[in-house]
């Protein structure tokens, strides 16, 4: 949540500074843009999946500083709160047995931290049902400084405690003076390499299946004791870092946890949205002369361009990165919650590149036949209703989300994933995760309260109920077996 910052106090001027030098950075960004020097062969993927620390009582183990060092693994770093830890994995083509190589990783990463930490497990879930808002509160930030700074940056811009108010199946009504409740949202971050010419076309293509994706995916349906909507890790996510007052929303100020509002021509339009739209938290400005270091041939860092593009939370982010003699961009996309397990995790990865790919490259763009609002309306479908959620899709109107998956969608991202060079096994093998969730209307958030309901018919109150729930859920994650096979306990 944020790049790597020390703690300090920012003043006016840093601030003035901070806003001249992204300027300066986005010009020099154009500049690169329209002289093509950027890394397209052998594109790479990356992985990220962000974790909870539990106790042998299924209670959240604000624990992190104490299992990072016993793991001792550079794949594991620190996340919000004490009870996170995320896996982040090296880079890798897609192509031959990608997906599998990254499933391998991360099943020998989970394996050998369990092995290695006393007293607590991890688990691979979108909200651990289990958390209190005791948990969420400021005593219980991770030891970095650069959550405390970001948790300072984002209370002095909105001047008031964070209100959380989030209606489902049941209503949760929240006030925080800490942007902690995020630490409750674990996700899973699927990067993708893309050229700049093609990079309007992938964004766009995300865009308008991120609500399918949720549809398909969904694994949040509880928060502090409460059963509110399928994924509520997404409006957690948009209330918990809302810098902006009643006022402000009022005026039309845009949030920072943010859908966006209109299908792009470049990936230029949206750092360009995030300088016009967005106030930067962290104003930390560097020595680099981007014109400089580009006139002398070199690859410039653009770091407060990509500081302040980390703090501003689209669920489909642009990346600008620049590693060795070459910069790329990325694609990274953040709709997916962590879970069930990690042939559900990967089967939600495969999914989302071979559809993205196969919609990218069409002939016909899905987009120019879809409104946006239409697409952020499925966004929000997906959001409530789960595997349940009925979408629009061009050419069919309105339908169930199931329907749609399994009568378009899966055979483009088996297309996709062919285009990508994924092993046929790998492909029929991950895709059909997919395709038996959706017969089935099985995902982890319908897994999760069908096994709560149940012990509640069987006269458990609610808290025992979640934490039985979650014992078993544990124990069946670590089995590998996809959620849609998961029987109740």
């Amino acid at each position: 949540m944020g790049d790597e910052v020390a703690a300090q106090v920012f003043t006016r001027a840093d601030r003035t500074r901070y806003r001249e030098k992204t300027e300066a950075d986005l010009g020099v960004l154009a500049r690169m843009l329209s002289e093509q020097g950027f890394d397209t062969e052998r594109p790479m993927s990356g992985l990220e999946i962000e974790l909870n620390l539990i106790d042998d009582r299924f209670e959240p183990a604000m624990r992190n500083a104490e299992a990072l060092s016993v793991i001792a693994d550079p794949l594991f770093q620190t996340e919000l709160g004490r009870f996170n830890l995320e896996i982040n994995l090296p880079p890798r083509r897609l192509a031959g047995d990608g997906l599998d190589s990254f499933a391998r990783s991360v099943r020998a990463a989970l394996d050998g931290a369990d092995q290695k930490i006393s007293g607590a497990r991890l688990v691979m879930i979108g909200i651990l049902p289990t958390l209190r808002p005791e948990h969420a509160d400021s005593e219980h930030l991770s030891a970095n400084p650069r959550y405390a700074l970001l948790n300072e940056q984002v209370l002095r811009a909105r001047g008031e405690d964070i209100k959380i108010s989030i209606d489902g199946v049941e209503q949760l009504r929240l006030v925080t003076d800490s942007v902690m409740p995020e630490a409750a949202c674990t996700s899973t971050q699927v990067h993708l390499q893309v050229e700049p010419e093609s990079f309007a076309a992938y964004w766009n293509a995300a865009q308008a299946i991120a609500g399918v994706q949720l549809a398909v995916g969904a694994n949040s349906p509880f928060l502090f004791g409460r059963r509110l909507v399928d994924e509520s890790r997404v409006p957690l996510f948009e209330q918990a870092t809302d810098t902006r007052t009643d006022d402000l929303k009022a005026q039309g100020v845009r949030p920072r946890v943010w859908f966006g509002e209109r299908w792009i021509d470049s990936v230029y339009d949206l750092f360009e949205e995030n300088n016009r739209y967005f106030a930067p938290l962290l104003p930390v400005v560097g020595d680099e002369d981007p014109a400089a270091v580009l006139d002398a041939g070199g690859v410039p860092e653009l770091a407060e361009l990509q500081l302040h593009n980390g703090t501003i939370y689209r669920w489909n982010r642009p990346v600008y990165d620049a590693t060795g003699d070459r910069p790329h961009l990325r694609v990274e996309n953040r709709v997916l919650p962590a879970g069930p397990t990690v042939i559900d995790t990967m089967a939600n990865v495969a999914f989302f590149a071979g559809l993205v790919r196969s919609l990218a490259e069409a002939d016909q763009p899905v987009w120019a036949d879809l409104d946006y609002e239409v697409a952020a309306a499925n966004f929000q479908a997906g959001v409530r209703d789960g595997i349940r959620a009925r979408l629009f899709w061009p050419g069919s109107g309105e339908l169930p989300a199931t329907e749609l998956v399994l009568r378009k969608l899966l055979p483009l991202a088996a297309d996709g994933l062919r285009r990508w060079e994924v092993t046929a096994d790998t492909a029929d093998r991950l895709l059909d995760v997919i395709e038996r969730r959706c017969l089935g209307a099985v995902n982890g958030a319908t897994w999760q309260t069908a096994a709560v309901a149940a012990r509640e018919r069987a006269g458990a109150d609610r808290d025992s109920a979640l934490h039985g729930m979650l014992g078993d859920y544990r124990e069946l994650m670590a089995t590998g077996e996809p959620v849609h096979t998961w029987r109740m306990r």
